[in-house]
């Protein structure tokens, strides 16, 4: 959460809205927020941090441990039609990375705008693909891995 909320501004300006959410409590949030992200990132996260006491937020997204009583750590891509786009679950010992995520978001907002699909690693300015028959069995001729 912290290396999203250091490059908050960049998600802003893709117009973005960036939301965390946990089984914790407000009050384990807040103390959190006052404890250690304000010491991560000057003023503490930037976006709302939401309580999913009971995780059925998490169960919903397919995300909470009942066993343990939380919400796996994870990430979802939302369109503006409130479609999941990606997600990403992965256990606490491997961290998330936040250029993969801009990444995505400007992939995902480029196919949006254009209809054109973009390969593997694809960065804004490279080229991506047209989908269509003409395209089928020609994929090479227009894209390397």
């Amino acid at each position: 959460m912290a290396a999203v909320a250091v490059r908050y501004e960049e998600f802003k300006a893709l117009g973005v809205e960036v939301l965390a959410i946990s089984t914790d409590s407000r009050f384990s949030h807040k103390i959190w927020q006052e404890q250690e992200l304000s010491k991560m990132v000057s003023g503490g996260l930037p976006f709302p941090m939401l309580s999913d006491a009971g995780g059925r937020i998490g169960a919903i997204y397919g995300v909470y441990d009942e066993a343990a009583g939380v919400d796996i750590r994870g990430r979802f891509i939302i369109d503006p039609d409130f479609v999941i786009r990606a997600m990403e679950v992965l256990t606490p010992e491997v961290g998330r990375n936040p250029d993969e995520l801009i990444r995505q978001i400007k992939a995902f907002q480029h196919v949006r705008a254009t209809g054109e699909v973009t390969p593997s690693g694809w960065q804004p300015g490279q080229v991506t693909l047209t989908p269509g028959p003409e395209l089928v069995g020609h994929v090479c001729e227009v894209w390397k891995p």
